[in-house]
């Protein structure tokens, strides 16, 4: 329930005219960035405590499990290292804007997932606690008016699964030790992800990571 009042507050923030902090379009068609010895093993992912966030379209927990599967096969199937890691996905919590909402609610979708991830060879989960990372659409003028009058249930998925798996791939870059690489330096370190700044906006606060992008 915590986690999904966090999407809430998170798609409350957008529909407010809050930045969120993101990444951009798709590329996958360029070579992967360097992840060390970190090679794809098993792809999981489940939803059995999946929870659908106030106005949304219904998605079944088989068309997350598959659109997610795929997303993340996509982008780290790509890896060749020597060493296999599992990676494991729990589907928290989602929103998929409706067509026929009126323009000025400008719903928007999102998706909270807590990520795992496990050195196969030595059986050893990598993070002490799951890293919670909530994606949204980017403001485009599609998702503008709503994803919803734009998009099929399916394009939405598909597009929060693209943005949760680079999210995913975005928080192992911050780890490279986990992957025989030397270790961030601590000036260098990548700072959290956080809601961007504006004037006078009353602060909120929002514990999971949130990105935003589009494909």
């Amino acid at each position: 329930m915590r986690f999904l009042r966090s999407v809430a507050i998170v798609l409350g923030l957008a529909s407010a005219g809050f930045g969120l902090s993101g990444c951009q379009t798709n590329d996958l068609k360029e070579p992967p960035v360097p992840l060390g010895d970190f090679a794809l093993g098993h792809n999981i992912v489940v939803t059995s405590n999946m929870q659908k966030v106030a106005i949304s379209r219904k998605a079944t927990p088989e068309q997350w499990e598959k659109s997610l599967e795929q997303a993340m096969e996509d982008r780290f199937g790509r890896y060749e290292g020597a060493k296999l890691y599992n990676i494991g996905i729990s589907v928290d919590a989602y929103a998929l804007a409706p067509p026929g909402v009126p323009l000025v609610l400008s719903p928007k979708s999102a998706l909270g997932v807590t990520v795992t991830i496990w050195d196969d060879a030595a059986q050893k989960k990598l993070n002490e606690e799951g890293k919670q990372i909530i994606v949204m659409e980017k403001m485009s003028g599609e998702t503008v008016v709503g994803s919803g009058l734009t998009k099929s249930a399916a394009q939405q998925m598909d597009t929060l699964s693209y943005n949760a798996a680079k999210a995913v791939e975005g928080w192992l870059l911050e780890h490279p030790e986990w992957f025989g690489l030397p270790p961030l330096p601590v000036d260098k370190a990548p700072a959290p992800t956080s809601l961007s700044k504006k004037p006078a906006a009353p602060a909120v606060p929002v514990s999971p990571t949130v990105v935003t992008a589009t494909e």
